[in-house]
């Protein structure tokens, strides 16, 4: 049976003001650092691990630690609690919100403008994150199976997400997993992320002949892969805000 992960307390900060999350999980093999939209810093250890080999770790990884909280945080303040337009950079479509407080419940798209009915604001969002699935599925999907052909990659099927700390990944069984907040970003970035993925599908790691089969198919990768690690920034509020 499998272990449940555990949530510690906070250990002491790494800087004035700066704290970190301790989770013990069962499958972790290694102390890892995951940063959260929003900068929040959670360390993930094996069984067993100790305080001080956790601030050790910490430590030694302060610096990129700092770079990807910075990359996380929102550059805005937290918007209205619910949007008044959604825009998708990728696709140059953008939908005017239309919230109706109501006993009903429900969302309905009418060409660029978005009726949601809802009690509250935390349901409306809802409504909006279920209808963001939906939109990311039927447009960022399509994209990589075309790009896929056109490259010469094969994808056993495409997965929508709504990660907080990954635009993409691929399984050893070609499945290719995709953030639905994707579309929020420039097509030029996406389309590296796809490139990026679907080169997965031939190795998974990030070796040399990785690297030198993402360049073949996106020369300008190192650019695009450093806008992409502070796209969080893109994100509105609303798509993870409780």
């Amino acid at each position: 049976m499998n272990t449940p992960n555990t949530q510690l307390s906070l250990f002491e900060a790494r800087s004035a003001g700066e704290s970190f999350a301790v989770r013990v999980s069962a499958r972790a093999r290694r102390l890892t650092a995951r940063v959260h939209v929003g900068g929040r810093v959670e360390i993930v250890v094996p069984p067993g691990v100790g305080p001080k080999t956790v601030r050790d770790f910490v430590h030694r990884f302060s610096p990129w630690i700092d770079r990807k909280v910075a990359a996380m945080q929102c550059a805005a303040e937290p918007a209205a609690p619910v949007p008044k337009e959604v825009e998708f950079r990728t696709t140059d479509e953008r939908f005017s919100v239309d919230w109706q407080i109501s006993g009903a419940r429900g969302l309905r798209v009418d060409g660029g403008r978005i009726r949601v009915y809802a009690a509250d604001a935390a349901r409306a969002r809802a409504l909006l994150r279920a209808w963001l699935a939906r939109a990311a599925a039927a447009r960022l999907a399509p994209q990589l199976q075309e790009l896929a052909a056109r490259l010469g990659f094969e994808v056993a099927r495409v997965v929508i997400r709504r990660q907080r700390t990954r635009w993409g990944s691929c399984s050893t069984r070609g499945t290719v997993s995709l953030n639905c907040s994707l579309l929020f970003l420039r097509p030029e970035v996406v389309r590296y992320l796809f490139v990026h993925e679907l080169s997965h599908t031939k190795h998974m790691n990030h070796s040399p002949r990785f690297w030198r089969l993402v360049e073949t198919h996106e020369p300008d990768f190192r650019s695009l892969d450093r806008e992409l690690l502070a796209a969080w920034r893109a994100v509105p509020d609303w798509v993870f805000r409780a």
